[in-house]
Parts: C-alpha cells; structure tokens; sequence
C-alpha cells in the first residue's frame, strides 16, 4: 500500500510499505479520507518522535478485516478511528483528566512502524483496545467520510467549551479562525453567548459568518483589545479562547478578558516558558487554563452534533479548503504548514472520491 513516512525533521516520502497485518479483537480500516492537524505537523517540524513513522488521526474509513473474536463490527462498515481511548478506571480518569491516563497515552492505531495513528496511509490497522474501548465509532448512511473524519477534533473543542461552562449572558472571544478556532467560535455561540471572532484573514470571517458568526475583528486593521472592552461597556470578554500556537498572543488574551474571567489556551501543545502578569491571575481573578484532546465522557454529544448536526445545518465539511490525494501528500503538507487567507482544512484523500458516502 502506498502510505507518508516521516523520516526525520521535514523529511516526509511517499512510500510503499506492506499493508498491516491483524490479530485477535483487532480491525483494518480503509481509509477514505484524513485530515491534517496542526499536531501532526509540530511532531513533523519539531522532531519530538523518533522515526519512521506514519501520522494522521482524524480519519474515516470502512472496514475490511475483522480479527478473531471481533463481534459488534462487521467488513463494510463505515467508522471514525480514534488513535487513543482512557481507561476509565485510572486515578486520572476518576479525575477527569483522561488524556494524563496511561493508556490514553497509548497510541492504538498503525499503519507500520511505531504506532502514530496511521491514517496517512491506505490502511490502518486498529488495535483491540481501541476496538473494545468505543474508539471505533460507526458512520449513519447519508454522512459522508469528511463530515464524520472531524469528529476527533469536534471533541477536543466541544471538551474545552464545556470547561468555559459559559453562560447565555457571556461575552467570548475566540482569537483564530481556522478550522479549530472556528469550531470553538461556533460551539460557543450555541450555548447562548454573543461570540466575538479575531483571525487575520477577512476570508475566513467570511466562512465563520456561514456558522452564524458575525462579530468579527479583523486584527490585522483593529486593536483587538480596545474592541472587546468597545463591545463589553468597558468589562473585557468573561472567556477569551486562545485557538492559535505559539506563546504571543497570550498576553493578548489575558489582556482582552474582564476582572474574574477565563482564558483558555488550546493550542499551546508544546512545553516552554511564556511570560504572564501573576497580579492579573491573583489580584484581577483572572483564571489561565487548558484543554488537551478529547474525552470520550462527551463522545455520544458530539457523534450527535456531528452526524445530526450534517443534517441540520451544521456541515463541517464546509471548512475543507484543500484536498489531496497520498500522491501529493508532500505538497498538502506544505500547504498546511503555511496557512494562507485560502487556507482551512487540509484533507488526505487515500481513496478517490473519499468524501462521498
């Protein structure tokens, strides 16, 4: 099978590598389509895994081998794979921080080499735990591939915006629009807060304003600080979701929320030093917090969210700006390395026609 090998830092081939064999409880997937995570390209940029490898974890695929004992799937089935599932009986899952539990820690999925998801390739290979521990979730007729691919990502952002545990009254600021900082945005305002939008690129305002996202601050022209406060009579935001890497714009954030708000940091998934007021945590209340991945406790609301939610308005495959094919995985990685006005989801699409049904 063709699969992208990582070889080092910024070394990725497309390679032939064998398609993986299967054993008791275990399942091989086809898979349809993948999506590219800013995850996946910090491991691919920073070196932080040995290699070879092969990445990719929001995918979608059918099965096409079920291992001995395998009862509740069966070949032909359409599924989402998740790469990691918890436990649940931990000292981390009894405390609600199921992504610290060793097992979650624990990749599940492959398609050769030491296991990293896999679904940069035509076929993973699902290991029993995942199988047994509902991280194969099974696709309703009528949604398509790409649709039911974002239900890994769904997740890590519906997890976050439950920690907020916004109010109808609150203010949020969501500052980035990509695709993950568009999901928050649009989870956000559906549990009745006004949300408010800051992204570089009035291109992407002009895809969140399809989600009914329409405060946005273009913060390549604007003060995004002075418009928050402008908009709050003077208050600043009850939560500021930072859906952007790197450590500059935390200040910003912590900036833009009011006295005893919320500041949540997303996408700050490597370790490092980043400067902060400690007067504005201690004497203005301002609470600094994080979300990481996904929880499986929500996984039932956001299937619903995901496949219903297709059906009733809430398409996510409307975020997918590219899509490409195992052949041109170089060049999609590329592309979404270097995010551009025309730029949102970046899709690999192992099987031609990958998105339909």
């Amino acid at each position: 099978m063709r699969a992208v090998v990582y070889r080092g830092v910024n070394d990725m081939r497309v390679e032939t590598v064998p398609v993986p064999k299967i054993g008791p409880g275990e399942l091989l997937v086809k898979v349809a389509t993948c999506g590219i995570c800013g995850t996946d390209l910090k491991k691919i940029h920073t070196g932080s895994h040995s290699a070879p490898r092969i990445f990719g974890h929001e995918m979608a695929g059918t099965i096409v081998e079920t291992g001995a004992g395998v009862s509740r799937y069966e070949v032909g089935e359409r599924v989402v794979v998740h790469h990691h599932v918890p436990c649940g009986d931990c000292y981390y899952c009894r405390k609600q921080t199921p992504t610290q539990c060793e097992l979650y820690k624990k990749v599940g999925v492959t398609a050769g080499f030491e296991p990293s998801g896999g679904g940069f390739a035509e076929y993973i290979r699902v290991m029993s735990w995942i199988v047994e521990g509902r991280g194969v979730v099974r696709i309703p007729d009528g949604v398509p591939f790409e649709q039911a691919a974002f239900v890994e990502p769904l997740n890590t952002v519906l997890k976050g915006v439950k920690l907020l545990n916004l109010a109808a009254d609150d203010t949020v600021l969501v500052i980035g629009q990509g695709p993950i900082g568009l999901m928050h945005a649009a989870l956000a305002r559906r549990t009745g807060a006004r949300v408010l939008t800051s992204d570089l690129y009035p291109e992407r305002h002009a895809i969140a304003a399809r989600f009914g996202l329409n405060d946005p601050i273009d913060a390549g022209r604007e003060n995004v600080v002075e418009r928050v406060f402008a908009a709050t009579a003077g208050r600043g935001a009850d939560a500021v979701i930072l859906a952007v890497g790197g450590n500059a714009l935390i200040k910003t954030a912590m900036d833009a929320v009011r006295m005893g708000g919320r500041v949540m940091l997303f996408a700050q998934t490597q370790h490092g030093e980043a400067t902060i007021d400690p007067g504005a945590v201690c004497m203005d209340e301002k609470t600094l917090m994080g979300s990481y991945s996904s929880s499986f406790e929500i996984l039932d609301e956001v299937t619903d969210l995901a496949f219903g939610g297709y059906r009733n308005g809430f398409d996510l495959t409307q975020l997918i700006s590219h899509r490409f094919s195992l052949e041109q995985a170089v060049e999609a990685i590329e592309v979404a390395s270097h995010p551009k006005a025309d730029s949102m989801k970046i899709m690999l699409e192992p099987v031609v026609g990958g998105g339909a049904e």
